[in-house]
């Protein structure tokens, strides 16, 4: 035990670099049977919620296996809430640490000082292409069974038969393959016969064809830039520009953007734009403050696309059941923003009946301008005080601002020793990799705290290595999949979709590109990253319930485009993808 919370040097870009590769070639499909087969559904336990009705209408909560009586649903005429009245009516289907033993001082999990550009050397990337491999595994959920199964992603998309469109990903991994095959010297070694594309095109459309070869371009360009070859690089960017659209298909799209930010990233390098003229250009949109209240395009971005309400319900059937015994129930959000989810949980908690709810209580935390934060703390609180007030829930809502997370301490909460405290943390951890003084306070603070279970929603790639050819590969393929569930589940010619892609994903993408040190924000880290973090605080991995994944399932089949949605099983969090590219993870914490 005396062991266990002393704290050794921590760095994120350094594990995440060691442990969020895959070992697989990605075209050696033998190796995605090993995947863990799960079983995500109980059919003839559940019940029938597998209607068309609208996903407002027909979700719960369970605390054990459900029937039909178990379905947790409002009536019609609820009181509406302006813009949030599609969210306020989601429904569902229903020890202590000894400080001693831990070290005080801080310890960086981002260098800064040290976040130097790691240069490729000769073939680098084509090894990183090579070992792209976890984002191609993927499990598909037939119709019968209820199994997910490991399936060949290039089977999917290479049978004649079934006449399937390839996805962005697919392009990108077709174009990453003749990438291999015409600059790696292991050609020769025969590895080109056993992918299913070889050098030619058969079996592509002429559409898939050009978007290839764009796709091929783009890399060609990346590999230019990792190489310090700025000027060979440049010379590629004209006829990606000009064969690009932000108002094409998905890969066009994608494109567009990876190549403003290899351009942007080239003039920084070469001089051409200052580092000092590009800083002031990206500081004029704040993701991170932005996203703290809504707009309609986040609020278009949470309905019509799936990951949100996924990650979302999942978390909220984790803490159902992790309190189902508790009268008085604490959760502390780490970024509240206006806490759609406590809607859901009081929907769940006002049908409880075994054991009758006293109280549930809600601290938001926040940080940043004291005077901003706490306006938008202060909103969600009211609105959530009057949402809980139409159920006849007892509720009562706490806020926490700070200008440092720096400045959180244990005594800022108001903590009422017959309450059961949980912590909801979704997306909140991501934006301090970089403060890595900051991450450590607050999981200081937690553990002193004590909660019986932290939920966790983080964003599953990795654009935190010092590679920046690395980066640029994950990044493509996590953007990549993003357009093309955009593509699927928005209008082309929609206002929000083109806001979100060149505001949010624009602003996402340049930034993992073009940017480095303290201005490069965007350091998503994937779960085993966290995992390794997260053990040097005593918490252990929590295994998901079969609830949870019914639930997660089940709120994908309301999207009309919820078929493409994809989970997977790592280690004990449930991994939400698109067409088999993680997006989301969603993980359960306990401290022991």
């Amino acid at each position: 035990m005396e062991n266990l919370y002393k704290f050794g040097e921590f760095n994120f870009s350094a594990v995440e670099d060691k442990l969020s590769s895959s070992n697989d070639i990605f075209w050696e499909t033998k190796k995605l049977t090993e995947i863990k087969s799960v079983q995500f559904s109980v059919a003839e336990n559940l019940g029938d919620f597998n209607g068309n009705e609208s996903l407002c209408s027909n979700f719960g909560f369970f605390q054990d296996y459900p029937s039909h009586e178990d379905e947790f649903l409002l009536s019609t005429d609820q009181q509406k809430y302006q813009d949030y009245e599609t969210f306020d009516n989601l429904q569902f289907d229903m020890v202590n640490f000894d400080e001693q033993l831990c070290p005080t001082k801080v310890l960086p999990l981002c260098d800064i000082e040290n976040d130097r550009q790691f240069y490729q050397t000769p073939l680098a990337p084509v090894e990183i292409l090579k070992n792209y491999g976890k984002g191609f595994k993927k499990l598909l959920l037939p119709d019968e069974g209820k199994i997910l199964h490991p399936v060949n992603d290039f089977g999917l998309v290479t049978n004649n038969q079934n006449e399937r469109k390839l996805s962005t990903a697919d392009i990108m991994k077709v174009a990453g393959t003749r990438f291999i095959q015409s600059s790696s010297e292991s050609a020769s070694s025969g590895l080109i016969l056993n992918h299913p594309f070889g050098f030619s095109f058969s079996g592509l459309s002429d559409g898939e064809k050009e978007d290839v070869s764009l796709a091929e371009s783009l890399l060609a360009c990346a590999e230019k830039v990792g190489y310090q070859q700025f000027e060979r690089a440049r010379f590629f960017l004209p006829q990606i520009e000009s064969l690009s659209s932000k108002t094409g298909n998905p890969v066009k799209r994608v494109v567009h953007y990876f190549a403003e930010a290899l351009r942007q990233r080239i003039d920084r390098e070469t001089g051409r734009v200052s580092v000092k003229n590009m800083q002031k250009a990206e500081s004029l949109f704040n993701p991170e403050e932005d996203t703290k209240d809504l707009n309609p395009t986040l609020l278009a971005f949470i309905e019509d696309l799936p990951f949100c309400k996924i990650s979302m319900f999942t978390c909220v059937q984790a803490l159902i059941e992790n309190v189902k015994d508790a009268k008085k129930i604490h959760v502390i959000d780490l970024e509240i923003r206006k806490g759609l989810q406590w809607t859901i949980l009081m929907q769940a908690l006002q049908s409880r009946s075994e054991c009758p709810l006293e109280l549930l209580k809600i601290t938001g935390i926040a940080s940043g301008n004291i005077d901003t934060s706490k306006q938008i703390v202060e909103e969600t609180g009211k609105r959530l005080k009057d949402f809980a007030k139409s159920l006849n829930v007892p509720f009562s809502f706490e806020i926490v601002v700070v200008s440092d997370l720096l400045h959180l301490r244990e005594d800022h909460f108001k903590i009422d020793s017959e309450e059961t405290i949980a912590v909801y943390s979704q997306y909140a951890l991501r934006n301090k990799i970089q403060q890595s003084d900051q991450l450590e306070t607050i999981m200081r603070v937690i553990r002193t705290i004590n909660p019986i279970v932290m939920v966790v929603i983080e964003i599953e790639a990795n654009h935190n290595s010092k590679s920046f050819v690395t980066r640029f590969i994950e990044a493509l393929f996590y953007f990549s999949a993003f357009f093309d569930c955009i593509e699927d589940c928005m209008k082309g010619d929609e206002e929000n979709r083109m806001i979100l892609e060149s505001k949010y994903f624009g602003h996402g993408i340049r930034n993992t590109v073009a940017e480095e040190g303290v201005e490069r924000k965007s350091r998503n880290v994937k779960i085993d990253v966290w995992r390794a973090f997260f053990s040097r605080f005593g918490m252990v991995e929590t295994k998901l319930s079969m609830m949870c994944l019914y639930q997660a399932e089940l709120v994908a089949k309301r999207f009309a485009c919820g078929n493409s949605c994809t989970f997977d099983i790592n280690g004990e969090c449930l991994v939400i993808g698109w067409k088999g590219t993680p997006i989301n993870s969603v993980s359960v914490w306990k401290f022991i």
